[in-house]
């Protein structure tokens, strides 16, 4: 066979199977995704930026994905570079621009100025990039009703409203056809007059009027972090609220800003807010696409309560394994060993009951984890709580440094498969597993590589 040309990386290059295997891991988000509604929010310094091009070019990739794109954007640095021009003060007051007449001007240039700019490049189609063969339509338009914020605190706000109501029979109906939405932070009241809104304001009431699945911020900040500096991957709307009151100084003045709008944005109706950073190359895809993210998502509730087992556990343990124990389907486990191994066992928990578990037996010489005794009560097992299980499972397991899982299974090798476990044979399993293989139950081992 002749050689290949130097030219063109061969197919097992170590770049093209990450490539391959991140097309095929993303495609399920592809499909989930598909015809769902998504707010992307960004403030005007987004814009300003030269990485704006890269931001444009994954809104375009997700509209040609099929996801029905909301964009809100921003224009503060745009308006104090018009109002430094032209001589005039910016005056704050909570945060929110004080817009009287001159600043008002300034706005509706800066806000004209922005959009068009957006339309631009959503307007791109150049060959040879990724946008070759767009034909997006960008629709903009009087969908924002406002009113004024009148006098805060003894401040008269002027020109500085608050949102009234959406048009959201309109932003549906342009969605239906196949447009991008795109919105100004500017609002229009029945009496003829114009208003400067927050771009958080009204990226969340756009939200929820038009029951996104999911609002996207892009903040300064990677996301909200604890007191010890760590990126909180998934917050409730409880624990954020919770964030807030404790340690609100203490982070950082986007997360200030676009947290508490995106708890308002969940605790009514939408499904998930997100706070990604508008500094890292791609960070649209990797927050939507990835399992872990690169932010922080917001939800109403978490989608499983996980925790450690304690020994006050096992009884809740017995209760949801037994039935399943009784089938055939897990191996029996007595009180006594169970009790010897509960710190193996993770549990799922829900309001004070437990609701689900697993565990994870390490053969750390091996670099080999075993996930076992993964079990959900019936009345729960649509609500995602296996598939959390599993997958603190793995997030132990790697945090072991172990390799691979396995795992050995008679009546749910399916599920397993679907969730990236494939087909293997007792040479996978470590020599101490292998001598205490039951042959009587026949099962069958599937691995996944961590």
């Amino acid at each position: 066979m002749a050689p290949k040309s130097e030219a063109q990386p061969p197919a097992n290059s170590a770049t093209m199977r990450t490539f391959v295997h991140w097309i095929r891991a993303a495609a399920p988000y592809v499909h989930a995704f598909r015809g769902k509604t998504f707010v992307i929010a960004f403030g005007g310094e987004v814009v300003a930026d030269e990485s704006f091009l890269g931001v444009v070019h994954d809104l375009n990739l997700l509209h040609s994905l099929g996801i029905r794109l909301v964009v809100v954007h921003g224009c503060r640095p745009q308006v104090e570079a018009i109002l430094a021009q032209q001589g005039f003060e910016s005056t704050y007051a909570h945060g929110v621009r004080v817009t009287d007449a001159d600043a008002m001007d300034c706005v509706l240039e800066a806000a004209g100025q922005v959009r068009a700019r957006i339309e631009a490049l959503l307007s791109l189609g150049l060959a040879n990039s990724p946008m070759a063969g767009a034909r997006n339509r960008v629709s903009s338009g009087n969908y924002i009703t406002a009113k004024p914020l009148g006098i805060v605190d003894g401040t008269d706000m002027q020109h500085t409203g608050e949102v009234r109501r959406v048009d959201s029979e309109a932003i549906q109906q342009r969605l239906e056809d196949g447009d991008i939405v795109l919105i100004s932070p500017i609002g229009y009241s029945p009496t003829g007059e114009i208003f400067n809104l927050t771009v958080e304001e009204v990226a969340t009431q756009v939200a929820v009027r038009v029951a996104a699945t999911k609002l996207v911020y892009l903040i300064d900040a990677d996301g909200v972090r604890n007191g010890r500096r760590q990126l909180l991957t998934e917050l409730s709307t409880r624990d954020a609220e919770a964030l807030l009151a404790a340690k609100r100084e203490r982070l950082h003045p986007d997360v200030r800003v676009y947290l508490p709008a995106a708890v308002r944005a969940c605790d009514n109706g939408v499904k998930r807010a997100h706070l990604i950073s508008r500094h890292l190359d791609g960070a649209l895809l990797l927050e939507l696409f990835t399992r872990d993210g690169v932010g922080t998502m917001v939800a109403s509730t978490a989608l499983a309560h996980l925790r450690s087992a304690t020994i006050d556990d096992v009884g809740g343990i017995l209760a949801i394994i037994a039935p399943l124990e009784e089938e055939g389907v897990l191996v029996r486990r007595s009180r006594e060993r169970l009790e010897a191994e509960i710190e193996r066992f993770v549990v799922a928990e829900y309001d004070n009951h437990i609701v689900g578990c697993a565990a994870l037996y390490a053969f750390p010489d091996e670099k080999v984890g075993e996930l076992a005794a993964l079990a959900v009560n019936p009345d729960f097992r649509r609500e995602g709580y296996g598939e959390a299980l599993m997958r603190e499972v793995e997030l132990r397991a790697r945090k072991l440094k172990l390799g691979k899982l396995f795992v050995l299974t008679t009546r749910t090798a399916h599920w397993f498969q679907e969730r990236g476990f494939r087909p293997g044979s007792l040479a996978d399993l470590p020599q101490q597993k292998q001598s205490l293989y039951n042959w009587q139950r026949k099962s069958q081992v599937y691995v996944k590589s961590l």
